[in-house]
């Protein structure tokens, strides 16, 4: 099976989610659903995931919900980015 003909694992969906986040400063969900290219029930349910962990965390303002990339979700997109690499010199991939 072709690379782009596999699903994305959770770690690349949660990678995905954080990028997204991050390059947008305060992330729309129209944002994120259309970077993280996922369906919105799945979407949500990854939001919830990540908050939980402490990865992100949603902030309301004036009636909208933003999502912002935590210091912790950082700190987890740099070291997913190293082992992805680490695992690359064998061939293998996330």
């Amino acid at each position: 099976m072709a690379q782009s003909e596999k699903q994305r694992s959770t770690i690349r969906i949660y990678l995905d989610i954080l990028n997204a986040a991050d390059e947008e400063g305060n992330a729309k969900t129209t944002r994120l659903l259309q970077r993280a290219n996922l369906p919105h029930d799945r979407l949500m349910k990854h939001l919830a995931e990540l908050q939980k962990r402490d990865l992100l965390t949603e902030v309301n303002n004036g009636g909208n919900r933003y999502y912002t990339i935590t210091r912790k979700g950082r700190e987890f997109v740099s070291e997913v980015r190293r082992a992805q690499s680490f695992l690359s010199a064998f061939g293998v991939s996330i």
